[in-house]
């Protein structure tokens, strides 16, 4: 195995205000959300740190309702440079969190889907600091950080009236680190083959799967951990961190089953489940190169 995962114990607002360097870091937000940093530069993905959900949803069928308090406080993450949100859903762009996120950091970016570009503004992503983005497009982030966004079909893949896709995942090349985070989505044709090409070394899926109960009542499922381990099998891809568990009670999967089939995964594929208070390193051991992206004109921010 080339790529390993490993615990590291950590506060993550502490950890920001210290020197980080190699190997690329990751510190569980919740749900789909991830800070991570890597070759000087520090990522946040779809943070969700707000009960913006429970007000919305007070007083019905789902209330949302958190299982889990944030790990961290938006005013504490901070310096970032860059923010992905991987589409429009509260959970995934939440209107209590990016404000704050973009208030305490002025100079960072933000990477949002173009099909979602007027939420983003209306949920407090500054228009000059955005960065919309389409499946297929390529866009530099400043120096050391590229990022290539995938179509993510959360049960379907969907688009706009201009043809740009909802839901987007996004492959980061962070110095010499190549992940890819999926937002929320399920496996469909033609995902693992687009994926390969990168060479990617982790990977951040949704695991909380789907079943028609949700789906009747509007909520779109994912991935489960089976479908996510042969999607790494078939992209090449050597670890996996599994998210969107643990949030809400009504879209969630037990943590303890999840640990007992992790532990069941062959070898080959290395995994571990996020838990809030660690960090999770990804060492790149020596082996085969990754390989190299096909490269596209692109835009530099």
């Amino acid at each position: 195995m080339a790529s390993e995962l490993d615990w590291v114990e950590a506060e993550l607002g502490g950890w920001l205000q210290t020197p980080h360097s190699a190997p690329p870091a990751f510190g569980w937000l919740g749900q789909a959300g991830f800070v991570v940093r890597h070759a000087g530069r520090t990522l946040v993905l779809d943070p969700y740190l707000s009960d913006a959900l429970a007000k919305k949803y007070r007083g019905t069928h789902f209330p949302h309702l958190r299982l889990m308090p944030p790990p961290v406080s938006p005013e504490r993450l901070h310096p970032v440079d860059a923010v992905f949100c991987s589409h429009a859903h509260t959970d995934h762009m939440d209107p209590e969190t990016l404000p704050v996120l973009a208030r305490c950091n002025p100079r960072a970016s933000f990477v949002v889907p173009r099909a979602s570009f007027q939420t983003a503004v209306s949920r407090g992503v500054p228009a000059d600091r955005a960065i919309a983005m389409n499946a297929g497009e390529t866009v530099s982030v400043g120096p050391g950080l590229r990022v290539h966004a995938v179509a993510s079909a959360h049960e379907t893949l969907q688009t706009d009236e201009q043809g740009n896709h909802r839901f987007l995942g996004y492959v980061i090349e962070i110095g010499d680190c190549v992940f890819y985070h999926a937002g929320d989505g399920v496996p469909y044709e033609g995902l693992a083959p687009q994926l390969q090409r990168f060479g990617i070394r982790l990977a951040i899926l949704p695991v909380n799967g789907r079943d028609a109960f949700r789906q009747q009542h509007g909520v779109p499922g994912n991935f489960t951990l089976d479908e996510a381990v042969a999607l790494c099998v078939r992209a090449g891809i050597e670890a996996l961190l599994p998210c969107h568990f643990g949030m809400f009670a009504f879209n969630t999967l037990e943590e303890a089953e999840l640990d007992r089939r992790i532990a069941a995964l062959p070898a080959g594929l290395s995994c571990l489940r996020p838990r809030t208070g660690h960090l999770i390193q990804l060492n790149l051991r020596a082996g085969d190169p990754p390989v190299p992206p096909r490269r596209t004109t692109e835009p530099q921010v």
